[in-house]
């Protein structure tokens, strides 16, 4: 009987003290799972304001991810939680995308050169000296802008449907490379009229993808949203015009990965009508330390192998960082 009621008093106590170790470590958990949360931050850089997402431990490696037209940081919601427990992860919008200032055309100059001088100057005010570089779209002439003026900062570059290569530039541009040639209100209307609607926004998102209904349609209400503020069409017009500035600096960035050989994963949708598949393999021929992944889906390749491209950038900085 005496051995019985011991066991039961063991049994008791041990129950016990997993009921508290469990909730000991949960408690544990759910404190770490906060202080990675995403925080939702401003900052004033020169005139205008930008907004940034933040998360991870500011003393891990920094992964600085760099959106793409016509979207913005949000474009990065889940994919920052996907890093930030074991990296700092920073997200900034643009200056006329997403939450950051919208100053007007006739404020503010919006070309390649200024978004990544605001871009580096913001870094260097959050305390950013050493990153990787994440780059989609519009966020490669911008990254490789500061890549390319400021090796000793880049650790590694992500890049993800981002050209630096002409073969990259296919049908898709030809009425942008008339606005470059000919900047006439007959060509703007034809870019605007083309690429600024809602039909648009939300082909950009949904073509190539291999299943449209893992697509939130969120996406292209969030970015058309923006898009329709009273401005905002003759600011992405102007830096239609502004893409012009990129190809001459081609050969500049190509050097800077010939000379300097940063680590680099490139991680593409195939099916991306804007920046197509043929974009992607230039890069074999500068750069010796590349790992490289073609996607079965299109241009936001997020949206829908989002999982698998976070565990591609987590293999990939741990050997490289």
């Amino acid at each position: 009987m005496e051995n019985n009621k011991l066991r039961l008093s063991m049994k008791t106590a041990l129950l016990a003290a997993a009921i508290i170790l469990g909730a000991l470590g949960s408690a544990l958990g759910s404190e770490t799972e906060a202080g990675n949360a995403t925080q939702h931050k401003t900052v004033q850089v020169g005139d205008v304001e930008i907004f940034y997402r933040e998360a991870g431990p500011v003393d891990a490696p920094t992964v600085v991810l760099l959106h793409g037209f016509p979207t913005s940081s949000h474009m990065f919601r889940n994919l920052i939680p996907a890093l930030s427990d074991r990296y700092h992860v920073v997200a900034p919008d643009y200056p006329g995308f997403g939450n950051s200032s919208m100053p007007l055309v006739d404020e503010f100059d919006y070309s390649f050169d200024n978004l990544a001088a605001i871009v580096e100057n913001f870094l260097d005010i959050i305390g950013v000296s050493e990153f990787s570089l994440y780059v989609m779209d519009y966020g490669a002439p911008v990254g490789f802008r500061i890549a390319a003026a400021s090796p000793e900062k880049v650790q590694g570059l992500i890049v993800q449907n981002g050209n630096a290569y002409d073969e990259g530039l296919r049908e898709f541009w030809n009425p942008i490379k008339a606005f470059w040639a000919d900047k006439s209100d007959e060509n703007a209307k034809a870019l605007r009229d083309g690429l600024l609607t809602i039909g648009a926004t939300k082909w950009q998102y949904t073509t190539g993808m291999r299943n449209v209904e893992a697509v939130s349609p969120d996406n292209w209400v969030i970015d058309q949203s923006k898009l329709d503020r009273p401005g905002n069409k003759d600011i992405q017009v102007e830096l239609f015009y502004s893409y012009g500035t990129n190809p001459p600096l081609y050969p500049q960035w190509q050097e800077y990965f010939r000379t300097y050989q940063p680590p680099t994963l490139i991680v593409w949708g195939k099916n991306d009508p804007i920046f197509p598949e043929e974009g992607a393999h230039p890069y074999k021929k500068d750069l010796k330390n590349l790992e490289f992944h073609i996607l079965d889906t299109g241009h936001f390749a997020l949206e829908e192998d989002g999982a698998e491209i976070a565990q591609l950038i987590r293999s990939f900085l741990k050997k490289n960082v």
